[in-house]
């Protein structure tokens, strides 16, 4: 059984890789958009599906969840180091899939629908009172709205303080 369940982790991985780097799974993929989230002002980032892979996630609470997160050169580059507080200018992309049954490979799963995409910069001037990080939440390309960012800051700070607000931790 530890067997199966490594293989799956193991395939999930790599299946999120893959899907981190492969463009058009999510709609408008790696282009900039107009609309930016409400608090913090922050548009999708052009180019972001370029950015370095840092880790992987799989969350179970949310509908069972497949997230590849990527950095921006500042942000790969702290977490390469194991910088903290990141450095101003770091910028950090969640891509979310809801898991899909695989066909091909019994108990394997792939990335299906993908409800959102999130963003993290930090700018310790700007976003002083939210930990130095600015948020932003896109649904369908669009930002969510005001009380869905204002939870933001919150769950990170309970969460993740030591961790100057970041739940991902590096995975080399």
């Amino acid at each position: 059984m530890r067997r199966i369940v490594f293989r799956v982790v193991e395939l999930a991985v790599v299946v999120m890789v893959v899907s981190a780097l492969a463009p058009g799974l999510v709609r408008g993929a790696g282009k900039a958009s107009k609309a930016v989230s409400p608090i913090f002002g922050i548009p999708v980032p052009e180019g972001y599906r370029n950015w370095t892979l840092i880790g992987v996630s799989h969350r179970t609470d949310n509908k069972d969840e497949l997230r590849a997160i990527l950095g921006n050169r500042k942000a790969a580059e702290a977490f390469r180091k194991g910088t903290l507080p990141f450095p101003d200018g770091a910028a950090i992309a969640k891509l979310a899939w809801k898991t899909e049954p695989m066909p091909e490979f019994q108990g394997a799963f792939k990335p299906g629908a993908a409800p959102r995409i999130e963003f993290m910069v930090k700018d310790s001037k700007k976003y002083a009172t939210t930990g130095g990080w600015g948020f932003a939440r896109f649904v369908d390309g669009k930002p969510a709205d005001e009380e869905t960012h204002k939870s933001c800051f919150p769950c990170h700070e309970a969460n993740v303080k030591g961790n100057d607000f970041v739940f991902t931790h590096y995975a080399p």
